[in-house]
């Protein structure tokens, strides 16, 4: 069935999309060219949800600004809305920065949800065409007191649930996590547990500087969630979080995936600090946990032995459909690596790209 198979593989980075492919067991094959040239790519999402899959990425054009575009062939074409799919209300006062993240709702076929900075969720009803603001997070009473974190003040992380669709989880740079239950009506912090150990209380109700969520495919109420500074797991959809990052060498760090199918296995990249952005020891190390984060391991084989000074930014690690799953993390030295067994080994799949922002890949065919 492997042989059968097409792996689609999209790379946004600072300077254009560049996509690959791979059928069944061959080699990786990139598009000649990247798409949105000179364009920062910094999120993008592969739906495959309908009978034909979709490509959606937010592209930052320096001279045209930010805008949101869809393909329906596999990025081979492009399509941009004639009016701006994510755009603030005028009343609002605030104007559209950047698009963080896109992603296709996990339990209702045809919406997509946008996170922009300003740290706004914006959600569409057509697959990513047009888009609405969510006005009563953006409203949310603790909004004034938000802060930007380094890379700004942005909604980079969307979680839906398959299960409901009216329970959504979305992390903000620097407020922390934001759960709603009731499809965006109202929202609660969910930050109990995580500690922010750059504010003068170390444990508030939000404020927290999160960088990554993910879900636990076997256990979806699981979460996995990689600060500034802490690694935690949460087994009640985010009301409580646990420490889990002893056994890593570091716990500062922007990525964090999950096994598509394997409950209890996740990835990080430790970074060495927050003042050092490098790769912990300066090596070129996954870590993975198949225990829910009681122990972790370090994942080399194939990848740069020596000195190694490659960051891996929050979206820029991924898995993909497949069991054995594919795991895929590109860095800011504009290197791709890939592994088909779950992370055992790696292999490079490119190098002298631009600064790598975003990764993601599924199976197609």
């Amino acid at each position: 069935m492997i042989g059968m198979t097409e792996v689609l593989l999209a790379v946004g980075t600072r300077k254009g999309l560049f996509i690959a492919r791979r059928r069944g067991e061959g080699p990786w094959e990139f598009d000649e060219s990247p798409c949105f040239n000179a364009q920062a790519v910094y999120s993008v999402a592969i739906d495959t949800r309908g009978a034909r899959p979709r490509l959606l990425a937010g592209g930052d054009s320096a001279h045209w600004g930010p805008s949101v575009f869809h393909s329906d062939d596999l990025g081979r074409t492009w399509t941009e809305p004639a009016r701006p799919a994510v755009k603030f209300p005028k009343e609002t006062g605030a104007s559209l920065e950047r698009v963080w993240q896109l992603h296709p709702s996990a339990a209702e076929p045809d919406v997509v949800y946008a996170g922009a900075e300003p740290a706004a969720l914006y959600r569409s009803e057509d697959r990513g065409e047009t888009f609405e603001l969510v006005r009563p997070l953006w409203e949310h009473p603790s909004r004034p007191q938000w802060v930007p974190g380094g890379g700004g003040q942005c909604l980079h992380t969307v979680l839906t649930d398959a299960r409901d669709p009216g329970v959504v989880t979305v992390a903000v740079s620097a407020a922390g996590v934001f759960r709603t239950t009731d499809g965006g009506a109202s929202w609660s912090p969910s930050n109990s547990g995580v500690s922010a150990v750059f504010l003068p209380d170390p444990n508030p109700e939000f404020g927290q500087c999160v960088h990554k969520i993910t879900r636990d495919p076997a256990a979806p109420d699981r979460l996995y969630l990689q600060n500034h500074w802490g690694v935690y797991r949460s087994d009640d959809a985010g009301a409580h979080w646990t420490d889990i990052g002893e056994g890593l060498p570091s716990t500062f760090g922007f990525a964090a995936a999950a096994h598509p199918h394997r409950g209890d296995t996740a990835y990080v990249f430790p970074i060495t600090a927050d003042a050092d952005r490098v790769p912990a020891g300066r090596r070129c190390r996954v870590f993975r946990t198949t225990d829910a984060g009681r122990s972790w391991e370090p994942l080399s084989k194939g990848l740069p032995e020596e000195d190694h000074y490659g960051t891996v930014l929050r979206d820029a690690l991924c898995t993909d459909d497949r069991d054995p799953a594919g795991v895929y993390f590109g860095n800011r030295n504009g290197e791709v690596y890939a592994s088909d067994d779950d992370g055992d080994s790696w292999q490079p799949l490119a190098s002298h790209l631009p600064d790598v922002l975003c990764v993601r890949a599924a199976v197609i065919g």
